[in-house]
């Protein structure tokens, strides 16, 4: 799958912080971690000297400094292999033997796959926070515009038609909504990331019987949580935190469409604090963070169908389906990111107008009250929903219509016809979504 990753589009789609988390520097420093703490856990259990371990992590601390490792050459030496992991670890011990360390105090136990897929649970788990903090802003913004209009009657519009009143606080209140089950989903896929520890084989043989609690130690010492068992070709975790980021993304996208469209010329009900202009058209006024949130979400569905579809690993180690989830993975932190990035910037901003939202409820002159009104004459008439169905059609105002006011008294009607008396239980939809962002926040102090 081609990407745009890089400095020209990464800022447009809010990539620009999570790119630096994912860079090819962050992972090759990523593997370096894993390598130095793997020396350092087996120090713990005898399996290595002290003294070697803590050595293993200088070097491994000078060799994580930008520029110190050639990631172009790194990567021309990565293709004999099939990974980075090989070249890197003759690299670190190279340096490690020079202050006389044994090559067996580096990478003591390991293969590859625990280097690669401990660094990449790294980068998930950094990349993870940001989007928390993204989408924790979004909620932030959300709960504010719902709480600011939570009795702002707004069209409600169901297959693009205007339907019944609501407000835009309950608006508001259900894409917070959505972005807290999303947030809770990335919890539980940040708290699992998981350690990878099992040599050749996944039976840690070399550092029998030793296997587990180095696993454990280093774990600890990366600060990811521990694995019970080595997970070699067992990808459920991957699998879990590709659809998580899904989810995300499509909770992101939900509100960037709807800004967008709230925000188009003949609505305008919506707009951003900083819209952006045409190269070509000088009135545009563009919601161009909730497009780039939208831009950016779009794509997520694709990796995460490559995820799922690379799930099933062949034996005990997979041949190619492994190697098809560094890159995808990457990919999808971030694009998730940015979406949430660019989804916060936009709902930070958004300026909501309750008279051009008056406008286009009046826009049908009643007829989106028609459901009341049927309701109404039900009471009168078993005819109510054919007789309101033709004086719709006939285009004259309901309270004029002879039908309906042979019923209902034309002032009855026109009291029908207020949207804000029709709003049902949408006050009681932006209470609970504040009651459940007030009790998160609490959960959270």
């Amino acid at each position: 799958m081609t990407t745009t990753r890089g400095p020209l589009f990464d800022p447009t789609f809010g990539a620009a912080a999570a790119a630096a988390l994912v860079s090819d520097q962050a992972w090759v420093t990523a593997m370096l971690d894993t390598e130095a703490a793997l020396s350092r856990a087996a120090a713990e259990h005898g399996v290595v000297e002290s003294a070697h371990a803590a050595q293993v992590t200088e070097v491994a601390s000078e060799l994580r400094r930008p520029g110190a490792v050639n990631i172009v050459h790194l990567g021309a030496l990565s293709a004999a292999g099939g990974n980075p992991v090989i070249p890197l670890v003759k690299l670190l011990r190279a340096a490690a033997a020079e202050h006389g360390v044994p090559g067996s105090a580096v990478h003591p136990g390991a293969t590859s796959q625990d280097i690669v897929d401990t660094a990449l649970m790294l980068l998930t788990s950094r990349v993870l926070a940001a989007v928390r903090e993204s989408l924790a802003d979004a909620v932030a913004a959300g709960a504010a515009l719902a709480r600011r209009h939570r009795d702002t009657p707004v069209a409600a519009r169901t297959l693009g038609q205007q339907a019944l009143p609501t407000t835009f606080g309950a608006v508001a209140a259900s894409w917070t909504a959505g972005l807290l089950r999303a947030d809770d989903d990335l919890a539980r896929v940040e708290a699992s990331a998981s350690v990878q520890f099992g040599g050749a084989a996944g039976t840690s043989a070399a550092v029998f019987p030793h296997g587990f609690e180095v696993a454990d130690s280093l774990a600890d010492q990366l600060g990811l949580a521990r694995q019970t068992i080595p997970w070699h070709t067992d990808r459920t975790r991957i699998g879990e935190i590709a659809s998580a980021l899904g989810i995300a993304a499509g909770a992101i996208g939900k509100p960037a469409l709807d800004i967008t469209l709230l925000a188009s010329t003949e609505v305008a009900e919506v707009s951003e604090a900083a819209p952006g202009a045409s190269s070509a058209m000088p009135h545009k006024q563009n919601p161009v963070a909730a497009v780039a949130a939208r831009a950016a979400s779009v794509r997520v569905p694709g990796l995460v169908s490559t995820i799922l579809s690379a799930m099933a690993h062949d034996h005990q180690r997979a041949s190619g389906a492994w190697h098809a989830e560094w890159e995808t993975l990457t990919d999808l932190l971030r694009l998730t990111a940015g979406a949430a990035d660019r989804l916060a910037v936009s709902m930070s901003g958004l300026r909501a107008n309750p008279d051009a939202m008056a406008r286009n409820l009046a826009a049908t002159h009643g007829l989106l009250l028609a459901e009341r009104v049927t309701t109404a004459l039900a009471a009168h008439t078993d005819d109510a929903r054919s007789i309101v169905t033709a004086a719709c059609a006939s285009g004259l105002p309901l309270e004029s219509d002879s039908s309906i006011t042979a019923f209902l008294e034309p002032a009855e009607v026109r009291e029908l016809l207020d949207p804000a008396g029709y709003l049902g239980h949408a006050g009681d939809i932006v209470d609970r979504v504040l009651d459940l962002v007030r009790a998160r926040h609490e959960g959270t102090a």
